[in-house]
């Protein structure tokens, strides 16, 4: 059992709580333990008082059903995982998590808008796999059982969408892609080929966040570190009149 916890532990922490979240909302969900009215979205429940803002997350969190849930699962946590691990353009947790932000906030506009849907998880898993799948072209992916060039994988699950969904389930798949695609331009696209600047850089507030407190987890606990500048003895006096051995009196 510690093993599993050990091994819990060491995966990617934004894409173990995403998908651990999903899990457990979408298993709660289809078990009867919760009602899905609870986690859908329609801009009107931020009119009322208060607002409904837990709803802006809550509508991404909501698998298919049957296998959906498992399938689904692991499809987040892969790609979510690739793009913590090792994306050029995630250097940081906090650009990852104002990667969500922003594409999130993309599906949610134009399926309000377009479509009408009122949950989004289909829409950002595409979205995150084209994403993913941008920086693999020339390698091979695992679709199901079939292998197909890496690129052409947010495709396949439009295919999916639409074959087993139909086309409402496929318009909330092209949301994705749209969302995953405009970010893709303004961070990267147009800085590289436009000779611009990012347009859409990570704002300061989400980096202060993430910076406090400053806490890392390990396989034992949590350890917390010191402010930057400090050298961890605590006291209200600089470093430099606390490093030269003991005070001598004046006088």
């Amino acid at each position: 059992m510690s093993d599993v916890a050990s091994a819990y532990m060491a995966a990617p922490p934004i894409a173990r709580t995403v998908a651990t979240v999903v899990f457990v909302s979408s298993l709660c969900v289809y078990t009867g333990m919760l009602s899905m009215y609870g986690f859908v979205f329609h801009y009107s429940f931020l009119l009322k008082f208060p607002p409904a803002i837990q709803r802006l997350v809550t509508s991404f969190l909501i698998t298919s059903k049957d296998f959906g849930v498992i399938f689904d699962t692991y499809f987040v946590y892969t790609y979510l995982s690739q793009l913590e691990r090792g994306n050029p353009k995630f250097m940081k947790k906090e650009d990852l998590i104002w990667y969500l932000m922003f594409v999130g906030a993309t599906i949610i506009g134009i399926n309000q808008v377009l479509t009408g849907a009122y949950m989004y998880l289909h829409a950002m898993l595409i979205a995150i796999c084209y994403t993913a799948t941008q920086d693999q072209r020339g390698q091979q992916a695992h679709f199901y059982v079939v292998n197909v060039p890496a690129q052409l994988m947010p495709w396949c699950m439009l295919l999916t969408n639409l074959l087993f969904g139909g086309w409402a389930s496929f318009l909330l798949g092209l949301t994705g892609i749209a969302a995953a695609h405009l970010h893709d331009f303004l961070t990267r696209i147009y800085p590289e080929f436009g000779n611009g600047p990012n347009l859409l850089p990570t704002p300061w507030f989400i980096s202060w966040i993430m910076r406090t407190p400053r806490a890392r987890n390990t396989v034992y606990g949590s350890s917390h570190a010191p402010p930057s500048g400090t050298s961890g003895r605590g006291g209200p006096l600089p470093d430099s009149w606390r490093s030269t051995g003991p005070g001598r009196r004046l006088g």
